[in-house]
């Protein structure tokens, strides 16, 4: 790479119209990129210099181009939380389902981040919320793996089954609505068979309402789904329990409850292959739950929470 060359994409990393427009009448290329793969367009976009952004493609510059891990201005933006950037990308046709090698969409990165404007933004205008990764997660998954509430609200009332809105029975999980929820168990034909299979619907995700009731650490309503045959370690995709959406979340009357129903606390995820304890729980409020899961000598665990809780970090 020249100097020419770096200095072109400093300029651009600097949101320097002025500069970057000088270079590119001197016959720099576009297009140039660093060893990464990074262009002009990738670098004014995740610092957020919009105009340099319509510039660059009002100059050519390729709207879809990626670096050398497959990701988009679009992607990059996302990321970042440029919801300006994002806006100007999508109006002048950026891909907006495109996936990065690892199977990475725009919507995935701006959930992982919780970049809330963006994920709505980017739901309005098109983004395949069901699309997932090489390890199986969509961005409702990541969403619920990182905590971030907002973004889960967002992903499941736009989360579908064809045409078909958030089931009615998550919704009520959502909101800890126990008697909406018993209502919509009640079925005087076959109310066993109906209501079991009702409970363990998953949303496109692959998540059941009890794995929305845990995330939100909604004990009457999760308690009702058990009673009524949820299945306490059902796996989304994933690999991911309701017990592993509680323990990250931090919600210990629901870890609890979901351990005392049989959740299993050496289930693994999919993704890393670590374990709740390993990798999710909140450990100081989860060592001090009284249970035989947590008391049966797995010495594993135990170191692992141990270091947890000197470090002072949830790994």
């Amino acid at each position: 790479q020249s100097d020419s060359n770096a200095s072109f994409l400093r300029a651009a990393r600097a949101g320097n119209l002025d500069k970057v427009v000088e270079y590119l009448k001197s016959g720099i290329d576009i297009n140039t990129c660093n060893q990464n793969g990074l262009n002009a367009l990738h670098l004014a976009a995740k610092e957020g210099h919009v105009g340099l952004v319509q510039e660059l493609l009002e100059r050519g510059s390729a709207v879809d181009s990626a670096t050398k891990k497959g990701n988009t201005a679009l992607h990059i933006a996302s990321l970042a939380g440029q919801a300006e950037v994002v806006k100007v990308l999508v109006k002048e046709g950026a891909n907006i389902n495109a996936q990065s090698q690892n199977g990475f969409t725009p919507l995935y990165m701006a959930a992982q981040e919780n970049h809330i404007e963006v994920v709505k933004y980017l739901l309005e205008n098109g983004a395949n919320q069901s699309t997932a990764t090489e390890d199986g997660f969509t961005p409702l998954a990541v969403a619920l793996q990182q905590g971030h509430n907002q973004a889960v609200a967002i992903l499941l009332e736009n989360d579908t089954k064809g045409k078909v809105r958030l089931p009615a029975l998550h919704i009520a999980a959502r909101k800890d609505d126990t008697k909406s929820a018993a209502l919509l168990l009640q079925n005087d034909h076959n109310a066993d068979v109906q209501s079991k299979m009702m409970v363990n619907r998953t949303t496109e995700s692959g998540f059941t309402p009890l794995h929305i009731a845990a995330h939100y650490g909604n004990v009457n309503v999760a308690t009702l789904l058990l009673n009524r045959g949820a299945a306490v370690d059902f796996t989304a995709r994933n690999g991911i329990t309701p017990l592993h959406v509680a323990s990250k979340r931090g919600n210990t009357n629901m870890v609890k409850l979901l351990l005392d129903r049989g959740g299993q606390i050496d289930a693994k995820t999919r993704v890393n292959g670590l374990t709740l304890a390993e990798h999710q729980v909140p450990t100081k409020a989860i060592l001090s739950l009284p249970h035989p899961q947590l008391d049966r000598g797995e010495k594993n665990i135990t170191k692992n929470l141990r270091v947890e809780i000197r470090t002072g970090e949830i790994i």
